[in-house]
């Protein structure tokens, strides 16, 4: 009888369960092998713990409390919910010995001895979780996590569950075959890790000072590198964007008269030819920007105005920073409705070339659409695409967010028209690609992610929309396609990532506070 129950055990894979021992992916061998290396990591939290308590002999549960949520690795989601539920049955005024600590490190940093298991009630009603959770009780099994929605189908209820143990166990396929008698659809969740992401809006700050290029640091061909003053004033806005918090005010930038010349020199050349060439869509938002955020050729917008005018119109946000992104870091904002803008310009001798994105760029190339809640709502699309995505998910998503939110044009009345802001802060590009030259392909996320593309060059290749919902529909399309473990939806209201069930997500992608305080030093 129990070997045909396993029998009918499935796995998201599709491969069956023996009866003796589960058949072990890679990865679960990989975690069982580094059983010491928790063991290690768990002695050593304890001993950075205590070299922060002032009296070791006083240690209370609440200190131990206190501490584990202040370290990043209590940003990782499973290892969050392991601390949550052990905290809860602690009481949390008493003392504790240094080895309880320890086996409380042990536990819920080991994020590798899991299972999750997906399955279904045969019956609706309350007493269906209760009989579902004895199940878990009799096998003396603890439960990390639990969630139940509705059935769409049928009248029942479907729960993801994940707890501490493998199939390896005696108990833990004992709990199977329970399941099986008891419940439908009993379907083992993978196991797969997925590169760390931010939960909520906060989370930002763990990656936006990790750039990569330009801000303070300038190239010897750089327009402005033997400049001392512009390198200097560059470095204190770096500076201030390198300390910024989700949350507070956007520092303000006094721009001084070479800087706004600088940008009027740019603002008269670009705009006769986004008049002629620009979507619909931008140039209607473009009186408001004039209105309400000073959006004229003898001033440069402060950043914290254009936010707070976004925030009114689709709920997007700026978030000022000292240089270039990794594509993942960037692309993981914009799920959060957050667009990284730079503040400083480019040098004033050479005021039609940049050779990096700057406020002039940020400005009069992305901001006017992100007020277009069709164009907003594409953007965040990519962006919840690119969370907990493979390394060769995020260069193809980083391909179709240039061929579209950089470089993509659109047809209005059937004539060509411009919305990527590469092409509607540059007037060079903007002539050129309205020109016979370039190949035109209609937009298709599934060919430009695989299109490579020149960062120095104009572009040869350009991708058409039919329109922004159009574009919209076909990168959900596109985002679903990709394979990954869960899915993810952005809560408007607690402005978090809701994700469909529990995974095990890697922490090498979050710095250390101390990495990030020496950073902030420099």
């Amino acid at each position: 009888m129990k070997r045909a129950l396993l029998r009918g055990f499935k796995t998201k894979s599709g491969t069956r369960v023996s009866e003796n021992k589960a058949k072990l992916s890679k990865i679960d061998l990989r975690n069982r092998s580094n059983q010491n290396y928790v063991n290690n990591v768990a002695a050593q939290a304890v001993q950075k713990l205590l070299s922060k308590t002032t009296n070791q002999k006083e240690l209370r549960w609440q200190d131990v409390e206190a501490w584990v949520k202040g370290e990043p690795f209590y940003q990782v989601q499973d290892i969050k919910n392991s601390f949550e539920l052990a905290f809860q049955s602690k009481d949390l005024d008493l003392n504790v010995e240094h080895q309880e600590v320890e086996e409380l490190m042990r536990s819920c940093l080991n994020t590798y001895n899991r299972t999750s298991i997906a399955f279904e009630t045969k019956e609706d009603g309350a007493g269906s979780l209760i009989e579902a959770l004895e199940l878990f009780r009799k096998r003396g099994i603890n439960l990390t996590h639990i969630e139940s929605r509705p059935s769409v189908i049928d009248p029942t209820y479907s729960f993801f569950v994940s707890f501490q143990g493998t199939l390896e166990e005696d108990n833990v396929r004992e709990l199977v075959n329970d399941l099986i008698r008891h419940t439908k659809n009993v379907t083992l969740m993978g196991t797969e890790e997925v590169p760390w992401f931010p939960r909520k809006i906060s989370d930002i700050d763990v990656f936006a000072h990790r750039t990569l290029d330009a801000g303070a640091e300038l190239e010897s061909d750089h327009p402005g590198f033997s400049d001392h003053e512009y390198r200097d004033r560059r470095r204190i806005i770096c500076e201030n964007a390198h300390r910024h918090k989700m949350g507070d005010p956007i520092p303000t930038v006094d721009y001084v008269d070479d800087e706004i010349k600088t940008w009027g020199i740019v603002f008269d050349k670009i705009q006769p030819l986004v008049q002629k060439h620009a979507c619909k869509e931008y140039l209607e938002i473009i009186p408001e920007l004039h209105k309400e955020c000073g959006f004229t050729r003898d001033n440069i917008p402060q950043l914290e105005d254009i936010s707070q005018y976004l925030k009114k119109k689709t709920g997007f946000m700026v978030r000022p920073v000292s240089g270039l992104l990794s594509s993942r870091d960037f692309l993981n904002g914009l799920a959060f409705k957050v667009f990284f803008s730079t503040q400083y310009i480019r040098h004033h001798s050479k005021p039609l070339y940049t050779p990096e994105p700057d406020i002039c760029h940020e400005i009069l190339g992305h901001v006017p659409l992100f007020a277009n809640p069709e164009f907003a709502a594409f953007s965040q699309e990519i962006g919840l695409a690119s969370i907990g995505a493979s390394d060769e998910q995020i260069v193809e998503l980083a391909r179709v967010y240039w061929f579209s939110v950089e470089f993509g044009q659109c047809l209005e009345n059937e004539q060509r028209k411009a919305y990527g802001a590469g092409l509607l802060s540059s007037f060079g590009e903007l002539e050129y690609s309205m020109t016979d030259e370039p190949e035109l392909l209609e937009f298709d996320p599934f060919v430009a992610g695989k299109q490579e593309y020149p960062i120095t060059t104009y572009q040869p290749l350009y991708f058409v929309a039919e329109s922004f919902v159009d574009a919209q529909e076909r990168m959900r399309e596109y985002a679903s396609s990709l394979r990954r473990p869960f899915n993810v939806r952005y809560n408007n209201i607690t402005c978090s990532l809701d994700i469909d069930r529990d995974i095990t997500v890697s922490d090498d992608g979050i710095p250390m506070k101390e990495e990030v305080k020496e950073e902030a030093k420099e």
